[in-house]
């Protein structure tokens, strides 16, 4: 009798907690993502900012990142209040799923496509160099939006709310739907996108070594005061932007951590 009712008080101190963590850490990562990704948006809407294909793929996906927060965060600690409204009606339900893993999805691939353009740009190619450009950004962008909500419609087919024993009352209403669904998510939102990051961080990493390699000294003798002057003029117009493509690059590194270090967990746990 008491060996039950110990393991009682276990499960229900278990599910408080789940409750508690549920409700309190939900609502810091919502805030903690409304008010970090709402910064990146202030700064980089700046015009000099936004110009720049790189700064624009940020942009985009720290506005996609705001919606998915928005879309996919609340339930979770609404619901241990009992006021989550998509886990009984059904258009709330599918339209939530949808567009927190679609624009979670488009998030990625935007921060992919940043990997890219900084190859793109690093690149001793001229005809690379050239593709680098704020039309090709916006014209990929469309293209991921897109494909990334074709990849999730099946959500609106496959969730439904009122279910019963399932972890939450909206989710999938099949294994299979299930199974799809998390195929999905890990394959296609997580592993590809941080896999392409990767390579081509290492196709960056190739491309500075080739830049450095074919600078040489010219082995001409010329009086100081005409060498000051030529190193003005040789390396004035480059300096602000190869300082602009060094920070690019350091906060790309920065924010592909991050998604590696956050995400690839919950990947490996998905399959």
């Amino acid at each position: 009798m008491s060996s039950s009712t110990s393991e009682a008080d276990l499960i229900a101190l278990l599910n408080y907690t789940s409750t508690q963590i549920n409700r309190y850490f939900a609502i810091f990562i919502f805030l903690f993502g409304i008010i970090g990704n709402g910064c990146n948006i202030f700064v980089l809407s700046q015009k000099p900012l936004r110009s720049n294909p790189c700064m624009w793929f940020f942009l985009s996906s720290s506005i996609a990142f705001l919606i998915s927060f928005i879309a996919g965060i609340p339930s979770r600690f609404l619901s241990t209040w009992g006021a989550d409204l998509t886990t009984t009606n059904q258009f709330l339900c599918k339209f939530r799923i949808f567009v927190a893993l679609s624009s979670m999805t488009i998030a990625f691939w935007l921060i992919m496509l940043a990997t890219v353009d900084r190859w793109l740009s690093s690149s001793i190619n001229n005809n690379r160099r050239r593709m680098s450009t704020l039309k090709n950004a916006q014209r990929s962008a469309i293209v991921i939006v897109i494909l990334s909500s074709v990849l999730h419609i099946q959500e609106l087919f496959c969730f439904e709310a009122n279910l019963i024993n399932t972890p939450v009352k909206c989710y999938s209403k099949t294994v299979i739907c299930g199974i799809i669904s998390d195929l999905c998510f890990t394959v296609f939102t997580i592993i590809c996108p941080l896999l392409l990051m990767f390579i081509f961080g290492l196709m960056i990493l190739s491309n500075i070594r080739q830049s450095r390699a074919r600078i040489q000294p010219a082995p001409i003798a010329i009086d100081d005061s005409a060498a000051r002057n030529t190193s003005t003029v040789i390396t004035e117009p480059h300096y602000r932007q190869r300082k602009m493509n060094r920070h690019l690059l350091i906060m790309l590194s920065i924010q592909v951590l991050i998604l590696l270090v956050f995400t690839l967990p919950f990947a490996i746990a998905k399959i």
